[in-house]
């Protein structure tokens, strides 16, 4: 209506894609134990506000239940609690995955770990929280690597889902603490094995896939609903005890201005139809009163 919005969009996590090349796999990977990690600044990425808990178990059955003749891929895992969902091909290929606590300890001792190139600085071999640490990152590691030995299954036209959940960050801050020197390293060696596997998981897809990180302190509970008691009338009273109303939004202006002339518009219209329409004269403005007049006197 002739107003424009000159304020850009502060939130910044929207970004221009093609809408006719949608991207055939999503890899989430959901950090536990630190609010933001040191990425780099290659993608989008944005704060998250009163984070809950969420699944992703109806998007996976929607994605076997619609796709069961093709070869999706389905992966949930989370392997400090030793969870793990697979679906569809993705029991044939993860089948070798290291899922459980002990065989995650064994893996990490065997000759192609990931002990053998990261550089682990202050964390200790012989601790179970950092083992349990560097146990997570070997299972991304494996997961790429068992995904290039079946690069077919990324150039097919069904869509993917990995979701991965890493804690291992979250207990080595409980140990040593989020300002020790042992969670500094953690942190820099997560940041850069995030970003070895986001790598070889968007070559693998042909830039074709969408890689999710999600840094998160704690997961808050849910809103609940509550009832509310007369007693609270004074609380609410002493936040608010001059009764003043919410600030206005910037567009407040333009939706004003669109429904005024709006409203002024249809007013202006309805007195002129109705002014014409108590001043029309039948014989002369209607057409139909004058073919009826032409037949009775043709009659």
């Amino acid at each position: 209506m002739g107003f424009s919005v000159e304020e850009d969009l502060s939130w910044p996590g929207l970004a221009v894609g093609d809408l006719f090349h949608r991207p055939r796999a999503t890899v989430l990977v959901t950090v536990k134990g630190v609010d933001k990690l040191a990425l780099p600044v290659k993608g989008v990425s944005y704060p998250i506000e009163n984070a809950v808990p969420f699944s992703l178990d109806s998007v996976a059955n929607a994605i076997h239940t619609l796709f069961s003749e093709e070869t999706p891929v389905v992966l949930q895992l989370a392997p400090s609690e030793e969870r793990v969902y697979m679906v569809g091909k993705a029991n044939s290929v993860f089948e070798d995955l290291s899922v459980t606590l002990r065989q995650l300890r064994n893996r990490l001792f065997q000759d192609n770990s990931v002990l053998g190139s990261l550089p682990l600085n202050s964390l200790s071999r012989n601790n179970e929280v950092d083992l349990l640490f560097l146990s997570e990152l070997q299972v991304l590691h494996d997961v790429a690597s068992l995904l290039s030995r079946h690069k077919h299954l990324a150039k097919d036209h069904s869509p993917d889902l990995y979701s991965l959940e890493l804690s291992g960050l979250e207990e080595v801050g409980k140990r040593y603490g989020e300002d020790s020197q042992q969670f500094k390293d953690a942190s820099q060696i997560l940041v850069d094995s995030l970003q070895k596997f986001a790598d070889e998981m968007f070559n693998l897809y042909s830039g074709n896939a969408v890689v999710e990180v999600v840094a998160v302190k704690a997961f808050n509970s849910p809103n609940i609903r509550k009832t509310r008691s007369i007693l609270q009338s004074s609380q609410s009273e002493q936040d608010n005890p001059y009764n003043l109303a919410y600030p206005y939004n910037y567009n407040y202006s333009v939706i004003f201005n669109i429904i005024l002339w709006m409203m002024i518009g249809l007013a202006l219209a309805v007195i002129v139809i109705s002014y014409n329409l108590w001043n029309m004269d039948p014989g002369y403005d209607s057409i139909i009163y004058r073919m009826t007049n032409q037949k009775i006197r043709m009659d």
